[in-house]
């Protein structure tokens, strides 16, 4: 791969396995190499974010709208609230030959797989899904029943984790963002 070569970067793995913690600390290292593609969402922002730098916030009929426009590469449905990812932002850094990150869920990243098959797929797997829900607790941010319900959801991604390019399991953070600069700058994984 040549510097001039644009690509689409797709990032998956359940919700609360460290996809966004790899994702930050490969941006800190090899920003100016990178650009991170920022989705669309209709869930209500976290305390710390920020419209325009987490997702660009929207009400569920903005979202539709856009979503009738075909302004998406793909969108999903995850726990009650859409997310997408605007189509004309990531095509154009592409094209201008930027490597684009995309961090997805599951359902993206497989119409992704679809409607742009020159993605490089790279699924982030948990230790167990003891450690997830672990994870998923220490944020403080969710109830117990939306806990519940994304470690449901983390059993069937899991089994998902084949379909992709690479499977990197974070159980130390340090060895999978070797691994994650690995299957990015050279385009393979060791897993």
């Amino acid at each position: 791969m040549t510097e001039q070569q644009g690509r689409l970067i797709v990032v998956s793995g359940p919700s609360g396995v460290g996809k966004g913690t790899l994702l930050q600390k490969l941006c800190d290292r090899h920003g100016s190499r990178l650009r991170m593609s920022v989705s669309a969402t209709t869930r209500s922002p976290r305390p710390h974010e920020v419209h325009g730098r987490e997702y660009w916030f929207c009400t569920r009929a903005e979202f539709e709208q856009r979503r009738e426009l075909g302004d998406f590469l793909e969108w999903a449905e995850y726990a009650g609230n859409f997310y997408g990812t605007p189509r004309s932002t990531v095509l154009d850094w592409i094209g201008r030959g930027e490597q684009v990150l995309l961090e997805i869920e599951l359902q993206g990243a497989r119409q992704v797989a679809q409607t742009y098959p020159a993605a490089y797929r790279i699924f982030i797997a948990p230790p167990s899904l003891g450690v997830l829900e672990q994870r998923l607790r220490q944020r403080l941010t969710e109830s117990e029943a939306a806990i519940a319900q994304r470690v449901a959801i983390a059993r069937e991604e899991l089994s998902a984790a084949a379909e992709f390019d690479c499977v990197i399991v974070n159980d130390d953070l340090e060895r999978a963002l070797g691994e994650l600069e690995r299957a990015v700058f050279e385009s393979g994984c060791l897993c």
